[in-house]
């Protein structure tokens, strides 16, 4: 199997999940921009893939009980998370709905602390329609994956899940809670250096009343029941509040004193305010570059300049932002090519979708994924993962190994039926597993590693049982490679 299109490959690696065999062949005759319009206009494809849970075809998941219950069993909703990286038709809509659980990192345990499992699975995931209550917080990332950054920015502000996690249902008039307003300032917007400490206590009494009203009918293990953003005017703080950077078009640095019925205003006014402030437009640049362009290599300062005008000029829409970076010369140029450190569940979804899935289930990969440091829902604190280098400690490496022996070994009989037009010589299914597996490129040494590890044992005769084993073992060595961990 010839490789079709790396710069289509490059393409899929990044602003996707990696090119499933299919895509190899569907997507090499197209023309990288093409391709790049296909991911970025994700609303004209069908959204069907939870449709496809429990199809033969398709990966598989647990259910307990014969229930699969993702909108209230957090396990059950990392598993259908997986299963819609693996299988979506809007890759791009779910790499972004990724990178904003990490940029508004929010963890389920310190939720289900306070309000009990199902309901913190609620906040978490759930699937808009399938119970009552409002959209989990990874719906409102899926649905403003691409959309304009204020208003998502707004969305998180008033998330039941961030609203925990951050303590606001506590933010009240006569004690005003700092948790998110430092940082939706430090970590969500323009960063540190760019606010003081008077900023976060006027910040915090904006935020006053924006609280949580209590679970419906009391009962926090009935689906039924949810928990929903409540704005208590009672409890707002109705003075005025300056900040020292601008908060109006004017240059106008202080929120007016309101009534308490628009006292939603100040919040909405604060938040327009950061998200159009310049040093958001440069900091989002740069997080974007790291998970767009390369983590080897600084942002460059005309890159982040280039984004950050994009983004400003087109009122925090995100769209046009990663438009421009998908075809800018940094995404294009192959010295960046492979320059990134996948995430674990970037890594667990790619070696999917390349080694192969028939009878293979995502839950295989949930226990994995803690031990390589990601646990979906589940990050360490609100400064999310610790990303490039910090992926790989002895014991992440390990995990990604053992994860690669595991698939490998279930997809044997698979993987040897598509090396078998290739079975003529160890040469030829060396090549055709680096060709499918697509690392970054291997110096001559490791070449003649895989070829040595091919020839080992008896002489090579091509049978079926051998096909196999070798297919198996190739697999699991270069999906274990270093030159693997890089997309």
């Amino acid at each position: 199997m010839a490789r079709g299109n790396s710069q289509v490959e490059h393409l899929l690696r990044r602003a996707a999940f990696g090119p499933s065999g299919p895509d190899l062949y569907k997507l090499a005759s197209l023309p990288a921009t093409v391709v790049t319009t296909q991911l970025l206009e994700y609303e004209l494809l069908p959204d069907d893939v939870d449709e496809r849970i429990g199809d033969s075809a398709h990966v598989g998941v647990t259910t307990r009980g014969g229930q699969f219950s993702p909108n209230t069993s957090i396990e059950d909703a990392r598993q259908r998370w997986l299963f819609r990286m693996v299988h979506s038709q809007r890759p791009l809509q779910e790499k972004m709905a990724l990178f904003w659980h990490n940029h508004f990192a929010t963890a389920y345990s310190k939720i289900a602390g306070v309000v009990g499992a199902v309901q913190a699975t609620k906040m978490m995931a759930l699937k808009s329609g399938e119970l009552p209550g409002p959209q989990g917080q990874l719906e409102t990332f899926r649905q403003h994956a691409l959309g304009n950054f204020r208003n998502l920015l707004i969305e998180m502000a008033r998330d039941p899940a961030m609203v925990v996690w951050l303590d606001g249902r506590t933010n009240v008039r006569a004690r005003p809670q700092e948790n998110f307003a430092r940082e939706v300032m430090e970590l969500f917007t323009f960063g540190v250096g760019h606010y003081t400490e008077e900023d976060v206590y006027a910040a915090a009494r904006v935020f006053t009343g924006w609280n949580l009203r209590n679970a419906t009918n009391g009962v926090t293990t009935d689906p039924a029941t949810y928990y929903e953003f409540f704005y208590n005017a009672n409890q707002h703080d109705l003075t005025a509040k300056t900040f020292t950077f601008p908060i109006y078009r004017d240059g106008g640095r202080t929120i007016p004193a309101r009534a308490s019925a628009e006292g939603m205003q100040d919040g909405i006014d604060l938040l327009t305010a950061l998200a159009h402030h310049p040093e958001t437009a440069r900091r989002l640049a740069r997080k974007l570059w790291n998970f767009f362009v390369s983590e080897l290599e600084a942002p460059d300062p005309a890159f982040v300049t280039a984004v950050a005008n994009e983004y400003l000029l087109n009122s925090t829409e995100m769209k046009p932002v990663v438009r421009f970076i998908l075809r800018s010369p940094w995404f294009l140029d192959q010295d960046n090519w492979y320059a990134r450190y996948s995430w674990p569940a970037e890594f667990v979804v790619r070696a999917i979708r390349e080694v192969g899935w028939n009878g293979f289930s995502v839950d295989t990969a949930r226990a994995p994924l803690v031990n390589m440091g990601q646990s979906l829902f589940e990050p360490p604190d609100v400064n999310g993962w610790e990303l490039g280098p910090g992926w790989f400690s002895t014991g992440a490496m390990l995990a990604r190994m053992n994860f690669a022996s595991t698939l490998a070994a279930n997809q044997r009989f698979n993987l040897g039926r598509a090396a078998a037009p290739f079975r003529g010589t160890p040469e030829d299914v060396r090549d055709f597993f680096l060709d499918r597996l697509s690392p970054a490129p291997y110096e001559r040494e490791p070449r003649a590693d895989l070829l040595a590890y091919v020839n080992a044992g008896t002489a090579w005769t091509g049978s079926d049982t051998q096909l196999n084993a070798k297919s198996a073992g190739l697999a699991k060595l270069i999906v274990g490679s270093s030159e693997y961990q890089f997309i």
